[in-house]
């Protein structure tokens, strides 16, 4: 096996036209580690941001990474190789993972390439009902509707607020998804509705049929109502979208209701939720195989399933970016190996 590989890499933060397909140093799998040959790669908001540079974060909280790096935290693919120490995998093995995150979100995971070496306690056998595409769309999004609704599966500190996040009862309770049609929103609504919940899928037009597929009990289409003022007796509102319009959903929860933005920074409204008896909790997802591995049943048996908003060869990561951009994404973009 040669010892380079071909990698989008990243020399500077900017926009697409800085990702550029180059020979790198092929990853030699580390003691518990194993090596992972790539069959396609999902694309997801931590790797434009990085991309970019995180301008969006204050800038104390922006990264000073050494360039280059390689972007990319999900992948689906097949083992090539075995570390010491790794006994419950072998060559040969289909896998997927979410690679060390959030311990890379400043650096790159590396999943943008031919090869990455991955932890074996953070990746999971890949569901054989479904194909690389498919799994490599699921780890980040999955996760982070998983972490939030069902379970975080870590103690390690909340980087967003003082205590632990703590999920909610979702049997028989109402439940609104906003940003429902995107990477995190079409699979909330789904773990969601597999925990018993009655589910408002807030989200543009263009979704709508596939909330009616999912089985959605209301959907909303923001472009023409604005879902904070006609629903009221939601038990949880997950906003994956977040940030500072999220304090708006304090008025659609119940007394004692929860709300749980993905992406907190610029919400302002904790003295009011405080006031309403509103619980307000975010967590930061972490790479976990052992949850993968649970979900790998869901996604096996169809309870769950990843949707396709678009596919890229790995070689044209800059055209991916650049359909990112454009927004409106219905579900998961994801680029196929080299």
């Amino acid at each position: 096996m040669s010892d380079t590989m071909k990698a989008i890499r990243l020399h500077r933060f900017g926009g697409p036209e800085v990702l550029r397909w180059e020979d790198a140093p092929r990853p030699v799998p580390a003691a518990g580690e194993v090596l992972v040959k790539v069959h396609a790669a999902g694309v997801n908001p931590p790797d434009w941001y990085l991309r970019d540079g995180y301008r969006s974060l204050p800038p104390e909280w922006r990264p000073d990474p050494a360039f280059p790096l390689i972007l990319g935290s999900d992948l689906s693919g097949v083992v090539a190789g075995v570390g010491d120490g790794v006994t419950d995998v072998r060559v040969g093995d289909e896998v997927f993972a979410m690679v060390r995150f959030p311990e890379h979100a400043t650096r790159g995971g590396g999943a943008y390439a031919e090869y990455v070496g991955v932890p074996v306690n953070q990746l999971a056998r890949k569901p054989a009902g479904i194909d690389h595409v498919h799994a490599a769309g699921a780890p980040m999004s999955l996760l982070t509707a998983w972490q939030f609704l069902i379970d975080p599966g870590h103690d390690a500190p909340n980087p967003f607020q003082p205590n632990r996040h703590a999920p909610v009862p979702l049997d028989g309770r109402t439940v609104l998804v906003n940003g429902a049609g995107g990477g995190v929103g079409h699979l909330a609504v789904q773990v969601a509705r597999w925990r018993g919940a009655r589910v408002i899928a807030v989200a543009s037009g263009r979704h709508e049929g596939l909330m009616r597929d999912l089985g959605v009990d209301r959907f909303i289409d923001h472009t023409r109502t604005a879902a904070a003022e006609v629903v009221r007796d939601a038990d949880l509102v997950l906003d994956t979208v977040g940030g500072p319009d999220t304090g708006r959903f304090l008025r659609s929860l119940k007394p004692g209701g929860a709300l749980f933005p993905v992406f907190p920074l610029g919400f302002t409204g904790h003295d009011e939720a405080k006031a309403m008896g509103i619980t307000v909790s975010t967590t930061q997802v972490r790479s976990n195989g052992a949850q993968l591995a649970e979900a790998a049943r869901l996604l096996d048996d169809g309870t769950l399933r990843v949707v396709i908003d678009s596919t890229f060869p790995l070689a044209g990561a800059a055209s991916a970016h650049e359909r990112a951009a454009r927004g409106n994404i219905q579900g998961k973009i994801v680029l196929t190996g080299a």
